[in-house]
């Protein structure tokens, strides 16, 4: 059996890290993911629950923000469950394993400021690198 899921959307809020009773870092938030469309048809839009855990929570609510474009790879997991009136409900959500940016700072929302992304790693000292100081991509050789 095989439960994959692959989603690109924009988020529909801040995120907000939580932390359990063990102490373990979570954050549940929405996506809006367009469906495909044809030339002449209506845009229709999905909300799509997502949920992530431990680091994962904490990079997201660190590096994303309303209306920032996410890349999440996950599987849907579903929770039954009793809402305040005694009936019987199923939750379906995306319970992300991986996230990662899609767009570059300069391509984000307007509004939806994102922090600096985190450095890759690397076994480079900082004083390996020289400063480019008020360099454009257009001075860049590649």
């Amino acid at each position: 059996m095989f439960n994959l899921v692959v989603l690109t959307g924009r988020l529909t809020a801040d995120p907000e890290l939580k932390t359990t009773p063990n102490g373990i870092s979570v954050t549940s938030f929405s996506i809006a993911v367009d469906r495909r469309y044809r030339s002449g048809e209506e845009r229709q839009t999905d909300f799509i629950n997502i949920v992530a855990w431990r680091t994962s929570a904490e990079f997201i609510c660190k590096y994303f923000k309303k209306g920032n474009l996410i890349g999440i790879e996950g599987s849907i997991q579903t929770r039954r469950y009793q809402d305040k009136n005694g009936n019987n409900r199923t939750a379906f959500e995306v319970v992300a394993n991986n996230v990662q940016f899609v767009e570059s700072k300069r391509d984000a929302a307007p509004g939806a400021p994102m922090s600096e992304p985190p450095a890759s790693f690397s076994n480079a000292d900082v004083n390996d690198f020289a400063d480019l100081g008020d360099a454009t991509d257009d001075d860049l050789p590649f």
